[in-house]
């Protein structure tokens, strides 16, 4: 059984950056592809990020590209989500995935485990 936990999240000013963690135990890390999403009262899970297994490839909305920035150290079993130039429309839970099928998967079907999620509230 794969556990992801986050921590990271907190309550920022507009324009300030946050990084969001994610731990991962239970299963190789390497053998899953990861994921970022998010989502705010009221509305459907968003995608925000993905990564590949070995962490070369990394994926992201076409329609919101350069602000956040996701990676993975497979040493430490950890994935991050560098977040910058936070937006009040930024405010949400913001949920780790881990997935065995599929890389790169903008929905949340491609993913098998989740985490708990962690609360980024952006103040304007």
């Amino acid at each position: 059984q794969v556990t992801l936990v986050e921590s990271g999240g907190g309550l920022v000013q507009a324009g300030d950056s946050l990084r969001l963690a994610c731990a991962f135990s239970g299963r190789p890390f390497t053998n899953y592809a990861m994921g970022w999403f998010r989502q705010a009262p009221g509305k459907e899970r968003e995608f925000v990020a993905a990564i590949s297994r070995n962490g070369r490839e990394t994926f992201y909305p076409d329609s919101d590209r350069g602000r956040f920035f996701m990676s993975r150290d497979n040493a430490k079993n950890m994935v991050y989500l560098q977040m910058n130039s936070l937006k009040p429309e930024d405010t949400a839970d913001y949920y780790c995935a881990a997935g065995i099928y599929y890389t790169g998967s903008r929905t949340p079907d491609g993913y098998d485990y989740w985490g708990q999620g962690t609360q980024v509230t952006v103040s304007s």
